[in-house]
């Protein structure tokens, strides 16, 4: 297999952490890759950095975007931009294992040819501190997850995301605009009637430096309430009963 994975990631206000993520895909085991990086209007160095770097690496591609639009649509821009058969996700301060793409490529081939639709991957991975230290807190994932088992556990970690853009429509993959977009997008598929599939190894490393959006709990919470009634229009009482499975597994993963 030697077909080119796009790697959409956002940029925004990521100079300290830019470098060692580019690095993190620059030392992969599968090499046909494109990174489309869309600086979000970064006020600072950022975007020369991807400059820099994609002058002495052609498979960096840095977009501009003026204005401040969040990350989803800093991703649908990529996305629509995308040029490979595969799409991946990479956070700006996340960091990939040497051999993600190589394992993820092969595990999803190997499903499609059990299951002939496969066209949906990601992996697990490990809670990292400020300068992306793993803690040995590793996020395992199930062998398969469709749309009802997702409403109740948020274990599809973005940067661990792996399509095949001639199973999955790349207009799935374009992200709505609301919080938590990365899983709205991923119920939206699934509840397309896809399947992904989850390959239990540790392949990322998922930096959470101590002031993150994500380690606001509250604001978690609303997040995920907010996208059972408003983007998935569920009931409150079915709201209600798939919250608190979430809410289970959300402290259990941080255990």
């Amino acid at each position: 297999m030697n077909e080119l994975v796009s790697i959409v990631m956002p940029v925004y206000q990521a100079e300290e952490y830019l470098e060692e993520t580019i690095r993190s895909v620059q030392g992969q085991t599968y090499d046909n890759w494109e990174l489309i990086a869309v600086d979000d209007d970064s006020a600072d160095g950022s975007f020369r950095l991807l400059a820099s770097m994609a002058q002495k690496d052609g498979r960096i591609r840095p977009i501009r975007q003026e204005g401040n639009g969040g990350a989803a649509r800093a991703r649908n821009t990529g996305t629509k931009l995308a040029r490979g058969r595969y799409l991946a996700f990479l956070d700006a301060d996340d960091l990939w294992r040497p051999r993600k793409l190589e394992q993820e490529l092969a595990f999803l081939t190997e499903k499609q040819k059990e299951c002939g639709e496969a066209g949906f991957a990601f992996t697990s991975y490990e809670f990292g501190d400020s300068q992306a230290r793993g803690n040995g807190k590793i996020v395992h994932v199930p062998e398969r997850l469709m749309y009802r088992q997702a409403l109740s556990r948020t274990v599809i970690f973005t940067s661990t995301v792996l399509f095949d853009l001639t199973k999955i429509d790349r207009g799935l993959a374009l992200m709505p605009e609301v919080k938590s977009e990365d899983t709205a997008t991923w119920w939206r598929i699934l509840r397309e009637g896809y399947t992904a599939w989850g390959l239990d190894e540790n392949l990322v490393i998922y930096r959470r430096p101590a002031q993150s959006l994500s380690s606001n709990k509250l604001e978690a919470v609303r997040r995920i309430w907010n996208l059972y009634r408003r983007q998935e229009g569920l009931s409150l009482v079915k709201s209600a009963w798939y919250f608190c499975f979430w809410a289970y597994r959300a402290v259990a993963r941080r255990l």
